[in-house]
């Protein structure tokens, strides 16, 4: 009898763990997404947008949306006191030159950057020249301009990434040969702002996560260097200060749109293959949930208040394009999709539709010669 109850003891002990192991154990994460992300979506109720918003003056809707938008990007770069403009190396070029210069974006960083000058008489129209991310660290600005005084290897770099992001052609060199002041700096973590330890894709995941412990966010320091460099630029005696636009592919996108929305002093913007809504983003087969070149893009609780399409928003009514690819993995067509008749509907509010474009092209993740042809005949018709 006590051999039978011992048997029955033991038995139930163990019945647990037998369940377990025929893999009854359950799960609250999968792909890196809670079990519940439906429900947290469905929480974003986005009453800042135009239209939800009880402020139904467009002019003080956009006073308000931007403080909202600088409010949660806290503890921001200061502005410098001086940004102490050195030019470092010069280039000539067919129709423009090249210049390496050196100049304070923040209170808090002196960086280089790449400026190219039209030749001939100014001031001239000028554009903000925004790279993107790529998982590719070791260059930034060299992706936008012809790197120069430079050695092989990022020489190299630089063009095989022109070959796979810009059909061949580096976007920076072909706006100033048709005109434009060019600007172009490396983002917080690219080129010669990189990590010291050498390129890691973990490392940016790193960075954000310290960046956010002390207050801060790496989204909102790329941002805010984006809007130094537009007062930067907006300075120099060889631009019109009344003719600034901003472009950007992929992240570079991102940040153009932000831009364009964070300060005024941009008349026109430009972001090729950036484009969607959260609710399109954030599920289980996106590569936004991998997190990583996320975190570049993340201003924390925006999300409470906009999505990215009210966001891009608050540049209404200035005209503004926007491409996307029916083939580009990264952003679903439904959503990009979703993002453009939102914000057809702002600038439909405004009067100022004409001054909206948005289109699908039939591509990749991918800023072919004829999309950046279309982007400079855009500028052209608001800049000059």
């Amino acid at each position: 009898m006590k051999k039978f109850f011992l048997f029955l003891f033991v038995s139930l002990f163990f019945l647990p763990l037998k369940s377990q192991n025929k893999g009854e154990r359950l799960y609250e994460v999968t792909r890196n997404m809670p079990s519940f992300y439906d429900k947290v979506k469905q929480q974003l109720t986005y009453p800042m947008a135009w239209g939800n918003a009880t402020e139904k003056n467009f002019s003080r809707w956009r006073t308000e949306a931007r403080k909202v938008l600088m409010e949660c990007m806290q503890n921001r770069p200061p502005t410098p006191d001086t940004y102490n403009l050195e030019i470092v190396g010069t280039e000539k070029r067919r129709g423009y030159e090249a210049r390496k210069i050196l100049f304070n974006v923040s209170g808090w960083s002196r960086i280089p950057a790449y400026l190219l000058v039209p030749e001939g008489k100014g001031p001239f129209p000028a554009i903000v020249m925004l790279h993107d991310h790529g998982a590719h660290f070791t260059i930034g600005k060299e992706k936008m301009v012809r790197p120069f005084n430079v050695s092989p290897e990022v020489t190299a770099d630089a063009d095989d990434w022109a070959g796979k992001c810009y059909d061949g052609q580096y976007t920076g060199d072909y706006f100033a040969a048709h005109g434009y002041v060019v600007l172009t700096i490396d983002a917080l973590f690219w080129g010669e702002r990189g990590q010291k330890e050498g390129a890691d894709y973990n490392g940016q995941q790193a960075l954000a996560s310290n960046l956010l412990q002390m207050g801060t966010s790496w989204g909102s320091v790329i941002t805010m260097d984006d809007v130094r460099s537009t007062d930067f630029l907006a300075t120099l005696p060889e631009v019109d200060p009344e003719k600034i636009g901003t472009l950007g592919f992929s992240m570079g996108a991102y940040r153009a749109w932000m831009l364009s929305a964070a300060t005024d002093r941009i008349k026109a913007s430009a972001a090729i293959c950036w484009m969607n809504t959260t609710d399109s983003l954030m599920t289980l087969s996106n590569n936004q949930n991998k997190g990583g070149s996320a975190y570049s893009m993340i201003v924390p609780g925006i999300r409470r208040f906009m999505d990215y399409p009210h966001v891009a928003s608050i540049a209404c009514p200035k005209p503004s394009l926007f491409f996307n690819g029916t083939k580009d993995k990264l952003f679903p067509v439904a959503g990009v999709q979703s993002a453009y008749d939102t914000m057809h509907q702002v600038w439909s509010s405004q009067k100022a539709d004409d001054r909206l474009v948005t289109k699908l092209w039939g591509e990749k993740h991918f800023f072919n010669k004829e999309m950046q042809r279309e982007t400079l005949l855009f500028f052209d018709k608001w800049l000059k």
